[in-house]
Parts: structure tokens; C-alpha cells; sequence
């Protein structure tokens, strides 16, 4: 049995200009146990690593269709029958606005079972054959057909068909975009949910219900949007081959730049996808080439710094320079803030950009010239509910069944058990733990300290490398009557913001044939974070492929590594306690190392589906997509036939694990 701990040493600051793998220069603390350099340097690996794999054309499409599911993956989609034929959604028309040139139905359509999207689709008079399509994706506009209404028109008065979509989060029935970011649901990173997927299904079935409309010409449908309808214009023609065309307005930037520049605070959760794959927007943007694409940005766009969407262009660019079709990407700079521009120039090029390519209209860019963006009709004129939308809709509690959670598996039999810990584990490795090194640094160990006191003989405090970037401590007490042999040992995590002897019962009913060892994670102790900052560290981790939790298990599961080769210590009889919050660490890091002797939890979380304190503070429990694999009551399970120990309050879940020990013939489980 194997579990690994870690404490880490706190260092000051030295401030300096740091040349990340991405080509930006960010000013960053040079230091080691340092959560933002940490994850800036993280960050930016990712985005250096975007696409550096690929070299030609014939390695790009020996991925594509690999990529693109794990795209729909990530948004939660892989349950959903994204890449097959579907049938057109039910839709009801409630109304019709008549205008100069066009009309304005008013309608809505069921994406899914009880899931309704309201709409106003935009069809031009005197239409003499099926016309080209635009599906108007909103941002995150209170009042959004009303606000993005300009779109809509100008598009139809040239001759589209246009469908302008809400969102669950502002449209006429509200529902939520902003879990981790303002409610405290940082849970939606253990379920694998991301709201832009909800957006992206909503989207693909608006392009189903344009396919069927007699008004569109099925192979000439466009796609754009601004803020987080421009992230929609990503994602859409990355999964939907239909989109012959996008464009893109301040939807996107490098993840280095997010991170590194902290514009991610400003963001909704809908704007990065839950990255179990470690992906930038470069990877999104290579599976929409080589059809034609704008990314259009400002210069002075609080949410995106110009220099990270030129980096993600550049990027992206390359894709489509392999198909050689390095004329069919574009991007579109313009003076101004999170908009179109200080004086709206980006509307008529887009406008034009789908004329040329929808339309066939090879002048369409000299001959466009300003638009009209006043906004003609209320919000009360464009509505369709009226206030009274659909029995049953589901938009408000999306949320709870978008993403399927798993279920507690039937285990009757030793071999059912190991055959659900096999699969758990691996597909943990592959959805959870892939940001995890995928080779160990060297340890370079030191002993720091050791003394005759406060042990009975003897203490010592050693540190390790975790993991580049992260020195740790364990703190050794030598508690066992001196031996010729091996001695086994507690390994005991203690928690964050505890005080100093708060975890030292655990040591408890061990003999004198026992040494205990004490680890403090990374973010525990001297290498501790300031509670106000944990919301922004809970979210960069997720945007690069980790949680506090996941990271703290790579600790524990180093620090049991680090541990079996002190002398003295029996390496096949290692035993792990925690409590609280680092119980749930302790529970995953028993699973992936398998061969701890015994596992002992005081007071365990009942679940990981919980949810977090508004402002992120408290215990961090989430891991990304591991509610799709398991929960932690039966990563507990896994621990038989181990001995196993849970004290304190221990919540009802937890009867079904003993169960498990008594069902299987191990009545080594005990609850005090």
C-alpha cells in the first residue's frame, strides 16, 4: 500500500519579468511554493503545448475526430447525440411581427426533454428561393433579443434568414451561468458541468430547426456572436461540420493570458470548458479550419488583452495554414472596449464577411457601409412566454440532470468490488488526475531538522519536491521502541487553518509499534493561501486541469513515495488518518496508491456534490468530472479489504460502505 505527503515551505517574494513557454512576459514572483506562480507557469505551459504535436496535414486529421469528442466531452456533451443525425425539435409559433422587409416570428423550440429555448427568427419578405442562414448567439445581456436585436435586423434586411437564441442564464426564464463564479457551486467541476454546454446543445438544435424551415438553404448557415455568444461562435463550428462560416467577437483568448493577467475574475463559467484534456482555445479554433472564421477583438478589452487573442490567432492559424487555407482566417482589430468597437466598425465588416461567404457576394466588404443599431422594438414586443412559459421547462434546474452523475454501483461479490475499483481508478487517472507530471521530478531531499525532544526517540523534519515548484515537509516522530526491523507508520495529513494540535488524536490506540508522520499539503500550513484569494485559485486551477483537492492528492501520493524510503519504515505497512476536508484527499490518494494498510476518516464529507461558500472560502472538496466516475463514499469502499476506521459524525452514505465490509466477510470497518 502506497500514499505520499507533503508539507510545503513558505518563501518571500522576489518580484520579476519571467519568460513563460508561451513567448509573453507577465510580471511574477520567481519562487517556489507559490500558488499564481504556480499556476501562471502552468497556464502557461498549456498554451505553449497547443497544438505542438501536429506538424502536417495528415497528423492533424489522424486527431480531428478524437479531438472533437473530446471537445463535447468537456462541455458535457458526450451523452448527447452531438456527431449523429436528429430529428428536427418541436417548436411553437406564438406571434409574428411584421416589418418593413421582414417579419419577426416569435417562437420557442425544445431542445431536449422539457428544455425550451425561446427565440425570435428573423425571415425576409419576398424571398424567391431558400436564403442563407445566421444563428445569433447572445452574450450575457439582461434583456437579450431585445439587446442584440440591431443583429438580427441588419442581418435580414440583407437577405437572412436569422435565429437569434437566449440563453438559460438571462433569457425570459433565468437560470444559471454563474455557479463557481458568484453562487459557491464549485461542485459543476466535480460533475464535469459547464452551463456552455447547455448553450452548445441549445445551439446545435437551433441549426436542426433551421434545416427543417423551407426558408433555408441548409448548406449556407453562419454562426457569430459577442462576450459569451463570441466563446458560443467558438464552440459551435468546432462540433457542428454544418456552420459553414463564424465569426467570433471577443469570445476568446490564450489561457496564459487569462490566467497570467487575472482577466479569468471577470469571466463566466461558461467561458472555458471544464479542461480535463488540458486544452487551449487554439485547440478549439483548429477544428472549425478550414472554413472560413473572424476573430474580431479590441484593443482595450478588459475581459481579453489584445496580445493574448493575436497569440491565439497566430495559433490557431496554423491549422488552417496546413490545409493552405490561410486566407479563410481572419482577425478583425478594432479601437474600444468589451464591444464592437468605439463606433461599431466591426458590425459592418462582420456583415460583410457573411455576405462574401454566404452569399457569394465577392464585394461585399467595399460596398457595406454603416449599420443601423438602434433598437426599434421593447423588450415586452420581442417577448415570447408573455410570462407564461412552458409547463415543466427545466431551464432553472438544468443544472441538477444535464450531466448525468454516477450511480452507486451494485456490488455483491469480492470480484464486483475489484472489477469497480479497476475501472474507477482508471478513468479517474484519465478524466481527474491528468494534470498530474507525467514523470516524477527527482525528490532532492534535505533533512531540515531533528531533535531528541517532544518525541520519545527522536524527531526529524525532512523536505521533498512534490512536484516542480512545490517543496514539502514531513515531519517524522519516531514513537516506536527503537528495532532491528522496519517499523510501520501513520501517516497523518493534517488540515488547512487547523490549529496546532488539532489532528494529533488520530495518532491515537497505536501502540508503541508505530512512528507517526505529520504532512501538510500544498495551500496547509507554511505554504497557506490567503482565504480571500482561494475563489480565484479554485477557478485558475480548474481553467488548467486541476482542483486543490486533485493537487493535494499528487501530494500525499508523493509525500507515501518519499516516505518508504526513510530508514527504518516498512514500506508495505504505511497507515493514512485524516479528518474533514483532507479526508476526502486521503480517501482518493489511498485508491491510486492501493496498498495502504489502514485508512482511519474523522467527521468525512458526505458527498462531494456540495456546495462552497459564495466567495470560495472553506473546504475545497471538488475534483474535476469525478462525480461522472464515483463519489467519495465509494472511493471509501475501495479500501477493503484494508482495515478501515471512521470517526465522529459519520454521515448516512456511509452505511452503504459498511455494508460493503460486512456483505463481503471483512469486519475490519469501525465507526466511534
Amino acid at each position: 500500500m502506497k500514499i505520499f505527503f507533503f508539507i510545503l515551505t513558505l518563501t518571500l517574494p522576489v518580484f520579476c519579468f519571467t519568460q513563460y513557454p508561451g513567448g509573453s512576459k507577465y510580471t511574477t514572483p520567481d519562487q517556489s511554493n507559490n500558488i499564481r506562480h504556480y499556476l501562471m507557469k502552468e497556464a502557461a505551459a498549456i498554451t505553449s503545448r497547443s497544438l505542438d504535436t501536429i506538424q502536417d496535414l495528415s497528423g492533424w486529421k489522424r486527431v480531428q475526430k478524437q479531438k472533437k469528442e473530446e471537445l463535447a466531452e468537456m462541455l458535457g456533451l458526450d451523452g448527447y447525440p452531438v456527431f449523429e443525425q436528429r430529428p428536427a425539435p418541436y417548436y411553437k409559433r406564438v406571434g409574428t411581427i411584421r416589418q418593413d422587409g421582414f417579419d419577426i416570428v416569435k417562437l420557442y423550440y425544445e431542445s431536449m426533454d422539457d428544455l425550451f429555448v425561446p427565440a425570435n427568427l428573423y425571415i425576409p419578405h419576398k424571398l424567391n428561393q431558400a436564403a442563407p442562414a445566421i444563428l445569433y448567439v447572445c452574450g450575457h445581456s439582461h434583456t437579450q433579443k431585445h439587446h442584440y436585436q440591431a443583429h438580427a435586423r441588419n442581418f435580414a434586411e440583407q437577405g437572412f434568414v436569422c435565429l437569434i437564441i437566449e440563453t438559460i442564464q438571462r433569457g425570459e426564464v433565468k437560470g444559471d451561468h454563474l455557479g463557481a463564479y458568484e453562487k459557491g457551486w464549485f461542485q459543476w467541476y466535480s460533475r464535469g458541468y459547464n452551463p456552455a454546454g447547455v448553450e452548445v446543445w441549445n445551439g446545435i438544435r437551433g441549426i436542426d430547426l433551421m434545416e427543417s424551415l423551407a426558408e433555408v438553404d441548409p448548406k449556407r448557415i453562419g454562426v457569430t456572436g459577442i462576450s459569451g455568444g463570441g466563446s458560443q461562435s467558438w464552440y459551435l463550428p468546432a462540433l457542428d461540420g454544418r456552420i459553414r462560416a463564424a465569426a467570433a467577437v471577443a469570445g476568446a483568448g490564450t489561457l496564459e493570458g487569462q490566467v497570467c493577467q487575472k482577466t479569468l475574475d471577470d469571466h463566466c463559467d461558461c467561458m472555458m470548458p471544464i479542461n480535463t484534456y488540458l486544452w487551449d482555445f487554439s485547440d478549439i479554433g483548429a477544428l472549425i479550419a478550414p472554413r472560413p472564421f473572424v476573430v474580431a477583438q479590441t484593443r482595450h478589452d478588459g475581459y481579453y488583452s489584445i496580445e493574448s487573442v493575436r497569440d491565439l490567432y497566430q495559433r490557431t492559424s496554423k491549422i488552417y495554414e496546413l490545409y493552405g487555407r490561410g486566407d479563410n482566417i481572419t482577425m478583425k482589430e478594432a479601437p474600444g472596449g468589451h464591444s464592437y468597437g468605439e463606433n461599431d466598425e466591426m458590425r459592418p465588416w462582420i456583415l460583410s464577411f457573411f455576405r462574401r461567404h454566404l452569399q457569394n457576394d465577392k464585394n461585399g466588404t467595399t460596398e457595406q457601409g454603416n449599420i443601423d443599431v438602434s433598437k426599434v422594438l421593447s423588450d415586452t414586443d420581442l417577448s415570447v412566454y408573455s410570462g407564461k412559459p412552458p409547463e415543466n421547462d427545466r431551464t432553472k434546474l438544468i443544472q441538477e440532470s444535464f450531466v448525468p452523475k454516477a450511480e452507486v454501483p451494485n456490488i455483491s461479490s469480492k470480484a464486483d468490488l475489484n472489477a469497480y475499483r479497476q475501472r474507477i481508478t482508471d478513468q479517474l487517472k484519465a478524466k481527474t488526475f491528468r494534470a498530474f507530471p507525467e514523470e516524477p521530478v527527482p525528490f532532492e531531499a534535505k533533512l531540515e531538522f531533528s531533535t531528541r525532544n517532544f518525541s520519545k526517540f527522536g524527531r526529524e523534519i525532512y523536505s521533498f519536491v512534490s512536484e516542480k515548484g512545490w517543496r514539502l515537509k514531513l515531519d517524522v516522530r519516531r514513537t516506536a521502541r527503537p528495532s532491528e526491523e522496519s517499523t510501520p507508520v501513520v501517516l497523518i495529513l493534517n488540515n488547512p487553518n487547523e490549529t496546532k494540535w488539532a489532528s494529533h488524536h488520530l495518532a491515537r490506540g497505536h501502540n508503541n509499534d508505530y512512528n507517526i508522520a505529520y504532512f501538510e499539503a500544498r495551500g496547509i500550513g507554511e505554504t497557506g493561501w490567503a482565504e480571500n484569494q482561494k475563489w480565484h485559485i479554485r477557478r485558475a486551477s480548474a481553467w488548467t486541469g486541476r482542483t486543490i483537492a486533485s493537487m493535494r492528492v499528487y501530494d500525499v501520493l508523493r509525500s507515501l513515495q518519499y516516505l518508504r524510503t526513510l530508514e527504518g519504515v516498512d514500506p508495505a505497512n504505511i497507515h493514512l488518518a485524516a479528518r474533514g476536508e483532507m479526508a476526502v484527499v486521503a480517501a482518493y490518494a489511498a485508491l491510486l496508491d492501493g496498498t495502504i494498510k489502514s485508512l482511519t476518516l474523522e467527521n468525512p464529507p458526505a458527498t462531494q456534490d456540495v456546495e462552497s461558500d459564495p466567495e470560495g472560502r472553506g473546504p475545497a472538496l471538488e475534483m474535476l468530472n469525478c462525480l461522472r466516475i464515483t463519489d467519495l463514499p465509494q472511493v471509501v469502499a475501495c479500501q477493503f479489504p484494508g482495515n478501515l476506521t471512521l470517526l465522529g459524525q459519520i454521515p448516512e452514505s456511509y452505511q452503504w460502505v459498511e455494508e460493503i465490509y460486512n456483505d463481503l466477510g471483512n469486519m475490519s470497518i469501525r465507526s466511534q
